[in-house]
C-alpha cells in the first residue's frame, strides 16, 4: 500500500511528547511490511537546518476562501530507512519557540497555521504525481484534512479509493477555537453544526477527524473504550459512541533500536536479561549522579510531565511517608508550576533521598530508566504510555494505575501471577494516593524477597511491544478503511 502519514511533530526533527515517538519510528515498521510510506509534518523554524538535510521540491500558491498561501515542500531522509519525510513551510506560520504555545500561551496563529497545513497535505500528492491508498493523521492538529477532503474535494479523482484512518492520541487535547472563526477556514457553513464541527459554540478540530475519518482509533485497547464514558470522552463521548463500531485501540510500540539495554549508547554500561551486572553499575552511576548515598536501596523513578493528569500529586500526597521509608527517589521533567515548586522545596528537604531535574534529557531519561528498580506511572488517565513498556525492557518493574494503555502492557503482581512467574509489575485502581502508597509498600516488600524480584525482572524483560507487531494491526485498519470508503 502507498501510505501517507499526517502528523505536527516527528521525532527527531520536532518533539513535544510521545506523539513525535510514533511518527519517528512507526513509519519505518510499514516500510519494514513491504508498504511505501511518506511522513509529512509542518517544518517549524526551531527545526534546527544544520542538522538535517532539506531539499526543496517545489514551491506552490494555496487558495482558501478568498486568501492565498505561498508555501513550500521539502524533503528529507533519516538514516537505516527508505521513508520518506516531508515538510511544509510558509513564511506566515511555525514561527515560534514552542511547536503549539511558547511560554504557557498558545501561539496565536494555531487555528490558520493548522488549517493551512491540513489543507495543504491534501495538495502533496498531486504535487508529487503519486496516489496514496491511505491516509493517516493523527490528533487534533490534523483534524482538518478529513473535513476539507470529505467537503471541499469531495469527487477528487486522486481520492476517489483512498481509505482514511484518524488516530487520537489524547482525547484531551482538542484544538479549540472561537466560532466566529470559523470562515477563515473556508468550509461549508454546514461543517459547523453539532454533528461537525462545532462544540458549544467553538470549532473543534478534534471533531474534523471523529467525523470525517473512515475509522478510528485510539493507542490503546482499553483506552478506546474508556473514552465511550463521560469519565475520559472529554465531552466528545457520544458522537465516539456513534462510531464504536468504526473505533479501535492499538498498542503503541517501542523503538527498541533506542530502547534496548544492550546496546544503549547512553548507558556506562550496557546489560541484558542473562547478565544483569551492568544495571548495578547504572544504579550506583545514578545514585553518583543524584547525590545518593551508594546503598542498595529501592529506587524509584519518575520521567514525566509533572501535572495532575500523570498523577504527580498523588505523589506529593505521600512524599512525607516515602521519605520514611528505606528509598531513593529521582524525578525528570517538567510542568506545572506550583507542582515544580513543590517537589523542589521537598528535593532539598530531603536531599539524600529525593533528586529532582526540572528539565527533559534524553539521555539522562536513559540513564534513569536503566539505574531505577521501580518505575512510578500514577496516572489519572493514560492513552498509551511508552515510559513503562520501556521500563520493562530495562528490567526497571513499573508501578502504574490501573488506565488506558498501562493497563493493557502491565502484567499486576497478583498472587496467582506472582506464582506463575508472568508478573511484570504492580498496579492500583484508585486515583487517591492511599491506593498509591500501598502498592508501593507491597512492591518494597518483594524487592526484599530477591527470587522472586528476580524473576520479575526476567519477566519484564521478556515482553516485546516491538512496532513489527503493531505495524500489522494497523495494516488490518488500513485494509478495513479501503473498505469503509464514503
Amino acid at each position: 500500500m502507498r501510505i501517507l502519514y499526517a502528523s505536527s511533530e516527528v521525532f527527531p526533527f520536532a518533539k513535544t511528547g510521545g506523539l513525535a515517538d510514533v511518527g519517528g519510528s512507526f513509519p519505518s515498521a510499514l516500510e519494514r511490511l513491504g508498504h511505501e510510506v511518506k511522513v509529512i509534518m509542518p517544518k517549524y523554524a526551531v527545526i534546527p537546518g544544520d542538522q538535517w538535510e532539506f531539499k526543496k521540491v517545489k514551491d506552490f500558491t494555496l487558495r482558501i476562501g478568498k486568501k492565498d498561501h505561498f508555501l513550500t515542500l521539502w524533503k528529507s531522509h533519516l538514516p537505516r530507512t527508505s521513508v520518506e519525510f516531508l515538510f511544509l513551510s510558509s513564511p506566515l506560520f511555525f514561527n515560534h519557540n514552542g511547536l503549539y504555545s511558547e511560554n504557557g500561551k498558545d501561539n496565536p496563529d494555531n487555528l490558520e497555521g493548522f488549517s493551512v497545513f491540513s489543507r495543504a497535505v491534501l495538495e502533496v500528492p498531486k504535487l508529487l504525481n503519486w496516489k496514496p491508498d491511505i491516509l493517516h493523521a493523527n490528533d487534533w492538529q490534523t483534524g482538518l484534512i478529513f473535513a476539507y477532503l470529505k467537503t471541499r474535494l469531495r469527487g477528487e479523482p486522486l481520492y476517489q479509493k483512498t481509505g482514511t484512518l484518524f488516530t487520537i492520541h489524547n482525547m484531551a487535547y482538542q484544538g479549540l477555537f472561537p466560532g466566529s472563526d470559523f470562515p477563515k477556514l473556508d468550509l461549508p457553513r454546514d461543517a459547523f453544526t453539532p454533528d461537525t464541527l462545532e462544540f458549544y459554540g467553538q470549532i473543534n478540530f478534534l471533531k474534523g477527524g471523529l467525523v470525517f475519518a473512515d475509522i478510528l482509533n485510539t493507542v490503546s485497547p482499553t483506552y478506546s473504550q474508556e473514552i465511550l464514558t463521560p469519565e475520559y470522552g472529554c465531552g466528545l463521548e457520544g458522537i465516539l459512541q456513534k462510531r464504536r463500531g468504526d473505533l479501535f485501540g492499538i498498542i503503541n510500540g517501542a523503538d527498541y533500536q533506542k530502547w534496548d539495554p544492550a546496546r544503549d549508547p547512553y548507558l556506562p554500561r550496557c546489560y541484558n536479561a542473562k547478565s544483569l551486572e551492568g544495571k548495578s553499575i547504572c544504579k550506583k552511576t545514578l545514585q553518583g549522579r543524584c547525590k545518593f548515598p551508594q546503598k542498595d536501596v529501592p529506587l524509584v523513578g519518575i520521567i514525566s510531565r509533572l501535572t495532575a493528569q500523570k498523577g504527580i500529586d498523588l505523589v506529593l500526597g505521600i512524599l512525607e511517608e516515602l521519605m520514611c521509608l528505606d528509598l531513593q527517589v529521582v524525578i525528570l521533567g517538567l510542568g506545572e508550576p506550583d507542582l515544580e515548586k513543590k517537589l523542589l522545596r521537598e528535593a532539598r528537604r530531603f536531599n539524600d533521598r529525593l533528586s529532582v531535574h526540572l528539565t527533559f534529557d534524553e539521555s539522562f531519561a536513559h540513564r534513569v530508566e536503566a539505574g531505577a528498580d521501580l518505575f512510578l506511572m500514577p496516572s489519572r488517565y493514560e492513552p498509551c504510555g511508552l515510559s513503562q513498556i520501556y521500563s520493562l525492557r530495562y528490567g526497571t518493574i513499573p508501578v502504574v494505575r490501573k488506565t488506558g494503555g498501562l493497563a493493557d502492557t502491565i502484567i499486576d503482581a497478583t498472587p496467582s501471577n506472582i506464582l506463575s512467574g508472568h508478573a511484570t509489575g504492580f498496579m492500583f485502581e484508585t486515583a487517591s494516593p492511599l491506593a498509591l502508597l500501598t502498592t508501593l509498600r507491597f512492591a518494597l516488600c518483594l524487592f526484599k524477597d530477591r527470587p522472586v524480584w528476580n524473576k520479575m525482572v526476567q519477566a519484564a524483560m521478556a515482553v516485546d511491544f516491538s512496532w513489527d507487531h503493531s505495524a500489522r494491526e494497523y495494516v488490518k485498519l488500513y485494509e478495513r478503511a479501503l473498505k469503509n470508503v464514503k
